[in-house]
């Protein structure tokens, strides 16, 4: 059952990275638009017809969706850099990550937002139950929790959680620069290092065969790993 609140939507901006989603994306993006909410989708160099999808959506919403494509794939991290740099740059006053494979409700923005609106946080995470999740997922995000926590020193109930919010001065203080699914981590690495104040709100989870395949996993987890041992000797 949802748990939706009310919200004034004003300066709230949804960025919304995509790679091949073409199956999920003209729902999504255009959804959140009905809602009132600004949508920044990035096309991450997809191989399908996500931006021309993305693209036939705006034309819909030409005040509510902006559209900006990167010619090649490069990955999670940089995606959602440049959608909130896109989003700075139109006067955001909120900023919300959210992912394009219909991993997230819709009516789970303003239970994010909320924290930030009221001015009793500065970032905030939609925290999944594990216990809805499929055990390979859940076991492989508890993993990347401890993982976080044992190299970044901050403790969370979800670290790789891609429904995330902020408010535009905690977006421009955050400086990500990994490309790929580390930048969960990192993101928590930096509301840590920011000083800023972090609040986590539980958020539906979504697991359907395709979202499945994404995500976290062991070879992903590797890859994390990897990046936080370079953060960790890095002068």
């Amino acid at each position: 059952m949802s748990n939706e609140i009310s919200q004034n939507t004003e300066g709230i901006f949804l960025v919304v990275p995509a790679y091949n989603e073409e199956r999920t994306v003209s729902q999504i993006i255009e959804c959140i638009a009905e809602r009132g909410y600004n949508v920044v989708l990035v096309n991450d160099g997809s191989a399908d017809s996500t931006l021309e999808l993305a693209t036939e959506s705006k034309r819909k919403y030409p005040d509510k969706i902006f559209v900006v494509s990167h010619v090649i794939n490069r990955g999670l991290g940089a995606a959602l850099k440049t959608g909130m740099m896109v989003a700075l740059n139109k006067g955001a006053k909120y900023i919300i990550t959210f992912d394009a494979d219909g991993q997230h409700e819709i009516s789970d923005i303003p239970n994010v937002c909320k924290p930030l609106q009221d001015g009793e946080a500065d970032a905030v995470i939609g925290s999944r139950p594990f216990e809805d999740m499929p055990l390979s997922k859940s076991f492989a995000n508890l993993v990347m929790n401890a993982l976080t926590f044992i190299f970044y020193g901050r403790n969370v109930k979800d670290s790789q959680s891609g429904l995330r919010a902020f408010t535009a001065e905690a977006a421009e203080k955050i400086d990500v620069v990994s490309t790929g699914y580390g930048v969960s981590s990192e993101f928590i690495k930096e509301i840590s290092d920011k000083n800023l104040r972090l609040a986590e709100v539980t958020i539906t989870t979504i697991y359907t065969p395709e979202t499945q395949h994404k995500g976290t996993d062991a070879i992903v987890g590797l890859k994390i790993l990897g990046k936080m041992v370079i953060d960790l000797f890095r002068i």
